[in-house]
């Protein structure tokens, strides 16, 4: 809340600023083009005159700057590109005055819809609405990890937290094979039990994570304790991109490419990492394989959900670069995955967008921490949790 109110306190300096400064604009130039022509004030007492004319602009200078940082600090829905365009283009007549109108409007955006949610989550907390039966287990995507100060959901878990939830994370190897990654989690799974006394787990798993988590249920012995798996935007059928992409890049090139980014990834916590192995099970061909030999368990309820981007805009870098590619080969996408590919089970759920921009496969994780118009994903999970609370897990 201290956040949202300095955020709050540097747009109203920065509406002062605006407004002072067109009066004061306004009043010099009337005083100007009167009769006779010139300062009124400059002719009675020149040096008085620009003593008051240096405390002015004085005044409105440091006005803009403690606004413009109070702003810059505390806004978190500024992107980059607006706080770089401010900096550059500050002192462009009439370009400055557009950039102060989007800085303020972002910034009162912001303050008005977090302090809603606030607003909502002090009504209902009495409700513990995603208090589930059984802990979630949230299972990251290739290529990413779950760290303890960048968390791979952004602000989901906090959210869902504040309504009840036990959240634990699959903390398993970013790129592996489908396979490995399963073992991983199957671990982890037996290591929730035994640290909470819990029966089985709830998992959410996005992207890759849900084949991996299909694969440790049906085939790591976690089938009994798993109650329900969702996957978000993940690619059931496979990335006919992937396969294309793999056909054309020189094995050379991918082994070199491998190589560095498993150097890498050891580094931060991978245990023997194989980039390769991780992206050709994200194929085509791959998963159709992997759909033959892995069937859903009995008694573990299976949904899946899934997202679009509506143009190659919408999706910040470098989904924005994907999208064609992926729409090529795949159809309307989220800038990775082809809509064809993520339903699966009992439950299937498209998000529609509700603008131009649409839902990316990052926008899926709260990737970039944005507000989009039209979408909660915050509250977009509260719901999916209290629904499995609802079905009694």
């Amino acid at each position: 809340m201290k956040r949202l109110n300095a955020c709050k306190a540097g747009s109203v300096i920065l509406k002062i600023f605006l407004i002072t400064t067109c009066l004061f604009v306004c009043y010099y130039a009337y005083d100007l083009f009167r009769e006779p022509f010139g300062f009124s004030g400059y002719r009675e007492s020149p040096a008085g005159f620009i003593i008051r004319l240096v405390l002015v602009i004085a005044l409105e200078f440091i006005l803009f700057w403690i606004g413009i940082i109070l702003v810059y600090i505390n806004c978190n829905q500024l992107r980059i590109k607006w706080r770089v365009l401010g900096a550059v283009f500050g002192l462009i007549p009439i370009v400055h005055l557009i950039l102060l109108f989007k800085i303020i409007s972002t910034a009162d955006s912001e303050v008005k819809f977090e302090k809603a949610k606030i607003k909502l989550d002090e009504s209902r907390k009495d409700k513990q609405v995603c208090k589930t039966k059984y802990p979630l287990l949230m299972v990251h995507g290739i290529f990413f990890r779950d760290f303890t100060h960048l968390n791979y959901w952004g602000r989901i878990p906090d959210e869902l937290i504040k309504n009840g939830a036990t959240i634990f994370y699959g903390e398993h190897n970013s790129s592996a094979s489908v396979a490995e990654c399963a073992a991983q989690l199957a671990s982890k799974i037996k290591e929730i039990k035994a640290q909470t006394g819990c029966e089985k787990v709830n998992v959410i798993a996005h992207s890759k994570g849900g084949l991996d988590m299909r694969y440790a249920i049906a085939k790591c012995g976690v089938a009994e304790d798993v109650a329900s798996l969702t996957t978000i935007n993940t690619p059931h059928r496979g990335c006919e991109f992937a396969e294309y992409l793999l056909g054309k890049i020189p094995v050379s090139q991918q082994k070199a490419i491998a190589k560095a980014y498993n150097a890498g990834a050891a580094k931060l916590g991978d245990v023997n990492p194989d980039f390769l192995d991780g992206v050709n099970d994200l194929t085509h061909s791959a998963c159709m394989k992997m759909n033959e030999e892995i069937k859903d368990v009995p008694g573990v309820y299976y949904q899946s959900v899934g997202s679009f981007q509506s143009n190659p805009i919408a999706g910040q870098f470098p989904l924005n670069m994907s999208y064609l590619l992926v729409k090529y080969f795949d159809g309307k996408n989220d800038g990775l995955v082809g809509e064809k590919s993520f339903p699966w089970g009992e439950k299937f759920t498209m998000l529609e967008p509700k603008s131009k921009r649409g839902i990316s496969h990052g926008d899926m994780i709260d990737l970039n921490r944005e507000n989009i118009k039209g979408f909660d994903v915050r509250e977009f999970y509260v719901g999916l949790v209290s629904e499995l609370k609802e079905m009694g897990f």
